[in-house]
């Protein structure tokens, strides 16, 4: 009996997780996910899925998380009828992150078409639905965290606590082979740990191959309780307050948006921050606080920190794109959260362009920003953005929050593998930029574990199992290159010269100047287009 593992997603970057594993000619999706970043990686949500969707039997899915879940619908649409494993809590999480997720996919392709037809480009249709979305709820079926549920004859899984968001799990998959049974153990996204609104992370020992997210492989981060991360919240927001203007926060909709709201509401009952309105303007995020006010116990504290978030009357759900709107003609001190939270689309990018440009607005970013994404171009730096084709100048504060964050740092996943041990096979170290998987992989060197059984894979890469024995499964076909992996792409590029080149327009002495610059560029550029159209030697 082969088993074979393959990874079409989050392979050298954080977003796009899926893995297929196949067993005497059935095979199993570990999470479908939607790619975020460069314009480049996210294109290959468009493509065809890299494997025969109707020889997949079915789906076992870790979280909610877009990036784990985004591409279920199409998944659906492609020809995918089996069924989808998933905890109580994320089943009604996607029911709710799938719609939103087709809704901003008809909004914006709506609107690209529009541009394209002015363009004389074609059109493009959206990668699902709405109603795609709803569509695929019907196909979730129920886990409990714990208890061996029997997917396909000879395959159990057992989803365990990954103290992540809501609902998220770790899933060890048995395999019954000729040779014995073979165990695996999918981390998921894992959580931190010792967090007062999430469990602590679980998991089963001795399985024979781990496969470990490294989102923060290469980096410690503070080891703060719930009154120390609000006393680092409490600063940052004295510090906007005293800039003189509003705070937006963009927004990850679900556990980021709900912890950030109970702990701003907290110092602010509490007098340590000056009272103000908080606008949370993300329907997504209104639908799912909704949920952890209903599902948000939490078994480590025997409590729901999310009961009261309404007690104080301070908290404004935002619902309607006209309320959104609304927001522009408000001054002064106020707090905004808006989805998405990298910045790649919502109604946050509005909020961005009318505030980037005021030295009395702060952003705060509260969590991981993936290469490409607008969020990452913020937070290194850039003195000047383009936004839906618009250039603007970057003058208001720009924070970044580290301590909310849902996953692990470096110490926490080299802690949770050793934990997993004696692993007899291989550890696969996904999910992660190529700098935070090397970061990982010594560090679980230096705790003990063999280099040689330390993978990191490429995208559509594949694995033979036997046992705790590994191979490769031979020639891969790549669907993109590794270095565009988790990198800024030639759209990045495009945007930033064209930015290069306005602002060397602005500062040039007189018109005069100003088109020689052009003479000079239009040169160069018809220089570099003759080289890169002729033929190779």
């Amino acid at each position: 009996m082969t088993v074979k593992l393959t990874f079409h997603g989050a392979a050298g970057c954080v977003t796009g997780f899926c893995a297929r594993l196949e067993v005497d000619g059935a095979a199993v999706l570990i999470d479908c996910g939607m790619f975020q970043g460069s314009k480049t990686l996210k294109a290959l949500n468009y493509n065809d899925f890299p494997f025969d969707v109707g020889k997949i039997d079915a789906v076992l899915l870790t979280h909610a998380h877009i990036d784990h879940s985004g591409l279920l619908p199409k998944l659906m649409k492609a020809g995918f009828t089996g069924p989808i494993y998933a905890t109580a809590a994320t089943r009604d999480l996607c029911g709710i992150m799938l719609a939103d997720a087709g809704g901003i996919q008809e909004t914006e392709v709506r609107h690209l078409n529009r541009r394209n037809q002015r363009r004389g480009r074609p059109t493009v249709e959206p990668i699902y639905t709405e109603r795609d979305a709803a569509k695929v709820m019907e196909q979730f079926k129920k886990v409990k965290l714990g208890v061996a549920a029997a997917i396909l004859p000879g395959l159990t899984a057992t989803y365990w606590e990954a103290g992540h968001i809501l609902g998220a799990a770790s899933i060890e998959v048995q395999l019954e082979t000729a040779e014995g049974p073979v165990r695996l153990l999918f981390s998921g996204d894992i959580g931190s740990g010792g967090r007062d609104y999430s469990p602590d992370p679980d998991g089963p020992s001795g399985v024979d191959h781990v496969i470990v997210e490294s989102t923060y492989g290469d980096r410690e981060r503070l080891d703060l309780d719930g009154q120390a991360r609000r006393a680092v919240l409490t600063q940052e927001l004295l510090d906007a307050h005293a800039a003189g203007g509003p705070v937006l926060i963009p927004a990850f909709a679900v556990e980021r948006s709900q912890e950030l709201l109970a702990d701003i509401l907290t110092i602010m009952d509490e007098g340590q921050i000056p009272k103000a309105d908080i606008f949370l303007d993300s329907p997504l995020a209104i639908e799912a606080t909704e949920i952890f006010q209903r599902r948000g116990w939490n078994r480590t504290t025997e409590s729901n920190p999310f009961q009261d978030l309404h007690s104080g009357g301070r908290l404004r759900f935002l619902r309607k794109p006209k309320e959104s709107d609304s927001l522009e003609k408000l001054r002064g001190w106020h707090l905004i959260m808006a989805a998405s939270g990298m910045c790649d689309a919502g109604r946050v990018r509005r909020h961005l362009k009318r505030l980037l440009w005021r030295k009395d607005a702060t952003v705060l970013l509260s969590g991981f920003q993936a290469m490409g994404t607008l969020g990452r171009i913020l937070q290194d730096g850039a003195s000047r953005v383009s936004i839906e084709g618009e250039q603007i100048q970057v003058r208001a504060r720009i924070r970044a929050l580290d301590v909310y964050s849902a996953h692990a740092d470096a110490s926490g996943l080299t802690n949770w593998v050793k934990a997993r041990g004696p692993v007899a096979g291989q550890v696969f170290i996904l999910h992660g930029e190529p700098s935070a998987r090397e970061g990982l992989r010594t560090r679980l060197v230096a705790a003990g574990i063999e280099p040689e059984r330390i993978a990191l894979p490429g995208m559509d890469e594949g694995y033979v199992l036997s046992g705790s024995k590994v191979q490769a499964a031979g020639e891969t076909v790549h669907r993109i290159a590794a270095r565009a992996v988790a990198a800024p792409d030639w759209h990045n590029a495009r945007a930033g010269l064209l930015i290069e080149l306005d602002q060397a327009l602005q500062a040039a002495q007189d018109d005069t100047a100003r088109e020689q610059l052009l003479a000079a560029f239009r040169q160069t550029l018809t220089a570099a287009r003759t080289t890169a159209q002729a033929p190779a030697p």
